[in-house]
């Protein structure tokens, strides 16, 4: 390490020239590369003031043990260094998050993040709108074209089946080429097709355009990627919260504004119907293109290296997009496990199947309603605007919900920082809120079941099972979709992909028999509207119970799950690239960088540690309790982060590039530092007065200073080396 000399005999190090100095070859190893800056900082520091540089210090309480463990292999950056000739290739140094984390999205203004969350609002919710808006011109549709209406009814199902596909099929592209080009690109093609379904000359044109436009739709796969991009996953709830009401508000809108277009005649409704998705969808696409930048974290990595070159600040600086090129990267058996991940974890993860299950079969019976609010409100002689008004409860549900999780947020993060190592309370925590609000499911139906044989019974009982259904969707899905970004890590992606699917696919397939399921249950007997949604309250009732057996089963789940498993590491190495777990809370930071600035004082020779360890090699003092495995270093070289490694794509949303490995991996740098700094200075303030009575004059104080530099070298995910030299 430069500025120590090693008095020891040994191999003689080789002399560079001025010339080869002055020459950097590029560091594979970020944390090498930061340390070694770091080290030459303080040692220019105290050299100028006198003191023994850190190096020194350390090299001297040590007894002059380099940094790596014997026999240890040399870091990719040593062995580019001896063996690489250096040249204009090698000079090329990539530009980490932690450089300019000041123009990411993460460090936009409050003010700034919520405008875009408000216009990701407004384009949520107009793709949810084309998905119910449509059924309002079923009868018209029927009779211009002369099919049945259960024939007219097939767009309605066909855009939310290729919805759901088009969501998990737009994912990579958004995390490899930007936010921005890929949201404008899905909305100009969604609203392309809408204009041959307005001129549609058949049925046959209005089938399959109605297919394309919900292939052609992003969805919440992009939505919920962006909020990624400006929340870490520990500070992200309000955001997601504020997404998932644009979703399910968006679908029960279209039926809310259809009631009016219904007063026209049929065949200029049906069109109007169309014309009306295509002026939202154009206000809100306009609106996206002039307001909102991009916020994909690697994009603008990329962006910012190019200004930095270009600027003269640094030639050699270039982004993660520019080294790595998606062509080097993309291969198409990447691009179809990437893909089928979501499939995958829908089938195998009992946690993702069950919730899935839950959350899709509840979006479900909130498209059977629209189907079947005609057949229910017409026993009251309410005409079609008045219809259209009774989902309105609906949406009063999700508001209540919407507003019932802003305690229940602030309840789960104290519960969280106050049991750091409580693995039930840093995952399933999250899902407390099931516990209350998805039996309001099964409840509401029942309620809607049994007030909805029309008069003498008044139709506000209906209403009342309905706002029901509504705050257990929106809990569901809300709940679900926060559990799972905890839960998966780099797999959240697909794990909500899975849950994404379920719902726009079930709500899709139960909307060919919704009709005559509520025509015919029970028909020969007179209840065939209560006979229907009762059968729905049972297996809503069934799924209930899954989802409170998953909050209470939840971590002997994920420890045997293969996906779950491979998180048991907080850190991986991919293709040799850097890649981090979720975030720790601070709690647990401080408590592990506390643990850390203790042996580094057991290293150095403080008498009191130096006992405590003594004593704890002999067996007196208990090992501490087994640490969350969510949450526990480990080494570099661990079975489990070979294993993650391996099963890692290069490619989409779970890869090193992924939205939530760049938030993530940001985030635990960030609580990191923050927790090092805090612990050190407490330390520091700890030790002063005995340190001080130690010292002579005017020197340096070593402990301190060579407890800072182990502390940075175990944030660089390089302390372990320190750790494992042997006591001399």
């Amino acid at each position: 390490m430069e500025g120590s000399q090693d008095p020891s005999p040994g191999p003689a190090s080789p002399v560079k020239s001025p010339a080869e100095d002055s020459i950097q070859p590029v560091v594979k190893d970020p944390s090498t590369q930061l340390a070694r800056d770091e080290v030459q900082q303080d040692n220019s520091i105290h050299a100028a003031s006198g003191g023994n540089s850190p190096a020194e210090t350390l090299t001297d309480q040590s007894s002059q043990a380099p940094l790596q463990p014997k026999n240890a292999p040399q870091t990719d950056g040593a062995r580019d260094a001896e063996k690489e000739p250096v040249n204009e290739d090698n000079l090329k140094r990539e530009l980490m998050q932690d450089d300019c984390e000041s123009e990411l999205g993460y460090a936009f203004p409050t003010w700034k993040k919520w405008w875009i969350l408000t216009v990701i609002f407004f384009v949520q919710t107009s793709m949810n709108f084309n998905t119910s808006l449509y059924s309002n011109g079923i009868p018209g549709i029927a009779g211009e074209f002369h099919v049945s209406e259960q024939t007219a009814r097939c767009g309605a199902a066909l855009f939310l089946i290729t919805y759901a596909f088009g969501c998990e099929l737009w994912a990579p592209w958004s995390e490899e080429f930007g936010r921005r080009h890929i949201l404008q690109l899905s909305l100009t093609l969604t609203n392309i097709w809408a204009i041959p379904i307005g001129w549609a000359p058949s049925i046959a044109t209005v089938l399959v355009c109605r297919a394309l436009g919900g292939l052609s739709t992003a969805g919440g796969s992009v939505t919920l990627g962006m909020v990624a991009d400006l929340y870490d996953s520990d500070n992200q709830q309000y955001a997601v919260a504020f997404v998932v009401f644009s979703s399910v508000f968006g679908s029960i809108l279209g039926p809310i504004i259809g009631g009016f277009v219904e007063l026209l005649p049929p065949t200029m409704a049906w069109r109007w119907c169309t014309w009306i998705q295509l002026i939202f969808g154009a206000a809100v696409q306009l609106l996206h293109f002039f307001t909102v930048p991009e916020t994909r974290t690697t994009i603008l990595v990329d962006r910012v290296a190019k200004k930095r070159r270009e600027a003269g600040l640094d030639d050699n600086v270039y982004g993660p997009g520019e080294l790595h090129p998606f062509r080097a990267r993309f291969t198409f058996k990447e691009l179809m496990e990437t893909w089928s991940r979501a499939f995958k974890m829908l089938l195998k993860e009992p946690i993702v199947r069950w919730l899935s299950l839950l959350s899709g079969v509840s979006d479900a019976i909130v498209f059977i309603q629209i189907q079947s609010m005609n057949l229910v409100y017409k026993q009251w002689d309410f005409n079609s605007w008045q219809i259209g008004l009774a989902f309105i409860p609906i949406a009063i549900g999700y508001a209540i919900a919407w507003v019932a999780f802003f305690p229940a947020f602030k309840r789960n993060r104290r519960r969280r920082d106050e049991n750091p190592r409580d693995e039930h309370a840093q995952f399933e925590s999250r899902l407390y809120p099931l516990l209350w609000a998805a039996p309001c499911l099964p409840i509401g139906l029942l309620i809607f079941a049994w007030t909805s044989s029309g008069p003498p019974l008044h139709w506000i009982g209906t209403m009342f099972g309905t706002a029901l259904i509504g705050i257990a969707n929106y809990s569901i899905y809300m709940a679900t979709i926060d559990y799972m970004i905890c839960a998966y890590g780099p797999y959240s992606a697909s794990a909500t992909g899975g849950n994404g699917l379920a719902r726009d696919l079930l709500a899709g397939l139960f909307t060919f028999p919704a009709i005559p399921f509520y025509e015919n249950i029970g028909a020969e007997v007179g209840l065939n509207l209560e006979f229907a949604s009762t059968i729905l309250a049972v297996v809503s009732a069934v799924l209930v119970v899954g989802a409170v057996y998953v909050y209470w089963k939840g971590p002997s789940f994920r420890r045997n799950s293969p996906f779950a498993q491979n998180l048991a590491s907080r850190e991986g190495e991919f293709h040799g690239r850097h890649i981090s777990l979720p975030p720790r809370p601070p709690s647990i930071i401080a408590a592990e960088a506390a643990e850390a600035a203790e042996v580094a004082r057991v290293a150095q020779g403080s008498p009191d540690a130096q006992d405590a360890h003594e004593a704890h090699e002999a067996g007196e003092v208990q090992e501490p309790a087994a640490a969350n495995p969510m949450s526990t270093p480990r080494g570099r070289n661990s079975d489990v982060e070979r294993g993650w490694a391996e099963g890692l794509s290069a490619f989409g949303p779970s890869s090193p590039q992924g939205s939530y490995m760049a938030s993530v991996h940001a985030a635990s740098r960030r609580q990191s530092r923050q927790a090092s700094r805090n612990a050190s200075a407490n330390a520091s303030r700890r030790n002063s007065h005995q340190e001080g009575a130690n010292s002579p004059p005017g020197s340096s104080s070593g402990p301190p200073i060579a407890e800072r530099l182990a502390e940075r070298l175990e944030n660089l995910n390089t302390i372990d080396s320190v750790l494992d030299e042997p006591d001399d």
